[in-house]
């Protein structure tokens, strides 16, 4: 199993500087979000020095408008060429959102039948991420907004899942039946780990109300070998870079104590 950073956890900071830190902190690689950073651009500048410094195990398609890269079925695709040419192995998308009228790109992706092949063109494994109930009223958003509806929509057509667990608990604090119906379908290849409470994601671990420590000994004796990815929001870390260091290899120390003494119970 492999831990990464999400590089939005630093995203206050210059995208050189979250490579630099996420490397030097000890993380196994890091996950890229594509945002305003890569306005205008091919993104090849700043993934060749991210991988200078580390590896880039993921790359999330962007989740908002950003000039120079298209509607989200061209973002989609345009992530899935980086991740190609610099053979990074997953991408990870959002589904669109029925609040907002994505319909346009729900029909598209209604029409692929293999995400794998025709997508990834089995080079990278292309993930969609469960999304939290924000809506109004607390309801979720977006398509494929229930996990039955989910799995369905996975299994039939060839595609993977990026769990993430403070999505999964804003719609009930105790998710591991939930976890454990996407993991028997085979679909999960990362996680998007992060507590939640009070209407607040992607906080530190011990912050929120989620059982996370027990949904990592529910993930090793799963036999999971995909990769965790640490995704907090940046105000959940100091602003001082010292202490962001240390702050972030507190976490990391805890994901790998934790994940090694449930691998010697297991024993």
């Amino acid at each position: 199993m492999k831990l990464n950073l999400s590089a939005g956890s630093l995203y206050t900071l210059s995208p050189h500087k979250a490579f630099e830190i996420a490397r030097d902190v000890g993380f196994d690689g890091i996950e890229i979000i594509i945002n305003h950073d890569y306005e205008y651009n091919t993104g090849i500048e700043l993934l060749t020095d991210a991988a200078q410094h580390l590896p880039v195990a993921s790359l999330h398609a962007p989740f908002f408008e950003i000039n120079g890269w298209g509607n989200k079925i061209q973002q989609l695709q345009k992530t899935i060429r980086l991740a190609k040419l610099f053979e990074i192995p997953l991408v990870n998308f959002h589904p669109p959102a029925w609040l907002t009228l994505e319909r346009k790109f729900w029909r598209w992706l209604n029409k692929i039948e293999d995400f794998q092949s025709e997508l990834g063109d089995n080079q990278v494994l292309v993930t969609i991420e469960n999304m939290p109930a924000s809506g109004p009223m607390g309801c979720n958003p977006y398509f494929l907004n229930n996990t039955e509806v989910m799995i369905d929509f996975l299994q039939k057509r060839n595609l993977f899942l990026t769990f993430d667990t403070a999505h999964m608990g804003t719609c009930k604090t105790n998710f591991l039946t939930d976890f454990h119906y996407f993991c028997d379908s085979g679909r999960i290849r990362n996680v998007h780990f992060s507590d939640y409470a009070n209407g607040k994601e992607h906080l530190l671990p011990g912050h929120g109300k989620l059982p996370l420590t027990r949904f990592l000994n529910h993930l090793l004796e799963t036999g999971y070998d995909g990769t965790v990815t640490l995704e907090l929001t940046p105000s959940e870390l100091p602003q001082e870079e010292d202490l962001i260091r240390e702050s972030l290899s507190d976490i990391l120390n805890y994901l790998r104590n934790q994940t090694s003494t449930s691998l010697q119970n297991a024993v």
